[in-house]
């Protein structure tokens, strides 16, 4: 017999106990190997309440009633995502389309959690959370919570109406003045990146 076992029986009982030995070590680092998780696993980002109050305090009225729905589904459809962006005409804002089966997802939403907060006051940040049910949706934002709420879009029809119908993750940035001047494909894998989108596209 080949492979990791070999022959056996033509070695000393000692030299046998060994190989023995020494596959069975092998046999449990893989497993371990196998078991442990990815290093590339999320981690959320655990801001207290406190310091999440502080860093969006001062915020104007129509940013200050994001803050107000932090982490919850909305309903109504694009004619309810319409109105909000109308009401929040005068700040630009960064619209992130995401789904709690998007694995993907699972990796950005940490950098939106830390960044929503950092920009909150200058800058409205909204979800979409495509192609989802609520009782999904409502386990991954309990993960990964954010100070913004989500729009919920089953059918994709808000997404359709910012032409965002293809992958998730995606993002669209939308001007001051309401125009929608980007749209970012995939997920943003550092602060840093989706920091310098939002500075080069919708705060310059």
């Amino acid at each position: 017999m080949g492979g990791w076992c070999g022959n056996l029986s033509a070695v000393s009982p000692r030299k046998r106990l060994a190989a023995l030995a020494v596959l069975l070590v092998a046999l449990v680092v893989v497993a371990l190997v196998v078991a442990r998780p990815k290093s590339s696993t999320p981690h959320s980002v655990h801001l207290s309440t406190s310091a999440v109050s502080s860093a969006l305090a001062g915020s104007p009225p129509a940013l200050a009633s994001l803050h107000t729905q932090s982490n919850q589904l909305l309903a109504g459809g694009t004619a309810a995502f319409k109105a909000r962006l109308k009401a929040l005409r005068g700040h630009p804002v960064v619209v992130n389309e995401w789904a709690s089966w998007c694995e993907p997802c699972q990796s950005e939403f940490p950098v939106f959690q830390r960044v929503s907060v950092t920009f909150g006051r200058r800058v409205a940040f909204i979800g979409l959370d495509s192609r989802d049910t609520n009782a999904a949706a409502g386990d991954f934002l309990r993960r990964f919570p954010v100070s913004y709420p989500s729009y919920v879009d089953p059918s994709q029809s808000i997404g359709r109406s910012l032409q965002a119908v293809g992958g998730v993750p995606q993002t669209v940035y939308i001007n001051s003045k309401g125009t929608q001047v980007f749209d970012h494909a995939g997920p943003y894998e550092s602060a840093k990146a989706l920091e310098t989108d939002i500075r080069r596209y919708v705060l310059q």
